[in-house]
């Protein structure tokens, strides 16, 4: 392996550190867009100061330009007093900047010393120096207790582990300030508080630290300040001490915002009452040939909500696929309503009365270059109200599509408008909007909140309770706990493509939930 001669720094300390980072009246524009209008913000050393908005509130591009990807069409950015201008991420690392993505920038069929090496020179010259590497990976673990095996390949840590290697490989570089995107998405709860462990050892010992989230709760926990972004602009910065998570939904969306849901208690089903949906020993292959799902069985009652959790990449993606006929399962039952559509066709499954809210809805929701009311008519085009004898029927399209999108609140110009062009809340209302209106008596439910700002999310859970209270069975297959615990009426819990426990929702705490998402027992 020959790894790039670029300049290696060094951990900062006493005068490398970076005392104050500045950013003042950033402006960014794309065609069409003001991405960032006029922004400012500041962090300081030893500091935990979150940012937060909704989707395309301009976070990610601010950071965007801290970092080097794009430079600012207007404003400074100031580095402990001195004006700075990074025209590539290498400028901004040399300066102390490191970032940690969402998605985990790493090798992995490399170990976690050739990641934290690659691009770095040696100090061996042609010659590889991962025994060094391997020490001060040692030496940084153990200091800020981010503890990896520095000769383990990357694909046999869990996605907490490759997280710790992320953030080595910044602190490896020299990285005096860090900014996280997202860095609890993909984490059980218990593996979020020792996240939170080092990110507060880290601020003790000088790092200056942009926590980037959209979990209110998260922000209020491990921030000293906040600073809530909406349409391109800053809105508010303040002390994130005596913030409520009802204040900060309100100056994220300019409006008050639902967080917890009033909902009748659930009934349990009489004896002898059949469920809705009857899952019995499902096995499925997964991409690689491995079993995704491996004798999944559960079921849903009428009225009844139940939510699976998990760690993404435990099977939850294959267990929807597989119940609306996207996956061909190898073994085991599915039945709706006692019948049985375990290798039904999509359209068998709608017409047995279920529905479906995809994970991917660009991908397996809509078509994105039909129109609003193309898509809202898909599936259900050749039958009545929007064909008749064979012919469809455009008056009964406009009308019907008008009234879905009026009922479901989706905002769009026109309904010849392309799907392509509304922001990706009010496309998942308009998928809701669609599967809602067939009346289903089951819905499997994929993700219904990635990717959607706080207000489209607040809809769409009240649409979904609604639909509990007129007897829907629900299965809601979500990576969000705080989801899970509002909805659901029971939950149940995927590792490895088993299901390690169901359980009453009164009973599901987030340490109970974490350990069964690590693959613990409890």
């Amino acid at each position: 392996m020959v790894f790039p001669k670029t300049p290696m720094a060094q951990l900062p300390t006493g005068r490398d550190r970076i005392e104050e980072l500045r950013m003042v009246g950033i402006t960014k524009r794309f065609p069409g867009v003001l991405a960032n209008d006029r922004v400012d913000f500041d962090v300081r050393a030893g500091e935990i100061h979150a940012l937060l908005g909704e989707n395309g509130a301009g976070k990610s591009t601010l950071m965007r330009q801290l970092c080097g990807l794009y430079k600012p069409d207007a404003g400074e950015i100031h580095l402990n007093g001195a004006l700075r201008h990074f025209n590539s991420p290498a400028d901004a690392i040399h300066a102390g900047i490191g970032m940690i993505h969402q998605h985990f920038m790493l090798v992995p069929a490399l170990t976690v010393a050739e990641n934290v090496a690659l691009g770095l020179a040696s100090s061996r010259g042609p010659l590889l120096d991962l025994d060094r590497v391997s020490k001060r990976i040692d030496e940084l673990g153990r200091r800020y207790s981010l503890k990896v095996q520095p000769d383990a390949q990357v694909w046999q840590l869990s996605v907490g582990e490759q997280q710790r290697v992320e953030i080595l490989k910044a602190l490896y570089r020299g990285a005096a300030l860090l900014a996280l995107d997202e860095p609890t998405a993909v984490l059980t709860p218990q593996e979020v508080g020792e996240l939170f462990k080092v990110l507060r050892q880290m601020a003790a010992d000088g790092h200056a630290l942009i926590f980037i989230s959209h979990k209110l709760h998260e922000i209020i926990d491990v921030s000293q300040r906040v600073t809530v972004m909406r349409d391109g602009r800053v809105v508010s910065t303040h002390p994130t001490a005596g913030s409520t998570r009802a204040q900060l939904a309100s100056e994220m969306v300019g409006r008050p915002v639902i967080l917890e849901y009033e909902k009748k208690p659930y009934a349990p089903p009489v004896v002898g009452e059949a469920p809705r949906l009857e899952v019995d020993d499902l096995w499925v292959r997964g991409d690689r040939g491995r079993d995704a799902l491996r004798g999944v069985s559960l079921e849903v009652h009428a009225g009844e909500i139940l939510g699976i959790a998990g760690v993404s990449g435990n099977g939850q993606r294959e267990l929807a696929e597989a119940l609306t006929g996207l996956r061909p399962v190898a073994k085991g039952h599915v039945r709706v309503n006692g019948r049985d559509l375990t290798h039904a066709s999509p359209l068998q499954r709608i017409a047995a009365g279920q529905s479906a809210i995809p994970e991917e809805r660009m991908k397996d929701g809509v078509v994105k270059d039909f129109s609003v009311a193309e898509n809202l008519i898909l599936q259900d085009h050749g039958h009545a109200p929007y064909s008749h004898g064979g012919f469809m029927d455009p008056a009964a399209i406009t009308r019907e599509s008008a009234a879905l999108v009026k009922g479901f609140n989706v905002k769009t110009p026109t309904l010849d408008t392309p799907t392509k062009n509304l922001s990706g809340g009010n496309i998942q209302k308009l998928i809701l909007a669609r599967e809602l209106s067939r009346k289903p008596a089951v819905l499997i439910c994929a993700q219904p909140s990635r990717g959607v700002d706080i207000g489209a999310t607040e809809y769409i859970h009240q649409r979904l309770l609604e639909q509990r209270e007129r007897g829907m069975a629900t299965l809601l297959i979500s990576e969000d706990l705080d989801e899970l615990l509002a909805l659901s009426d029971r939950i149940g819990v995927m590792y490895e493509g088993r299901l390690m426990a169901v359980m009453d929702r009164a009973e599901a705490t987030l340490a109970r939930l974490g350990l069964l998402m690590a693959g613990v027992s409890s």
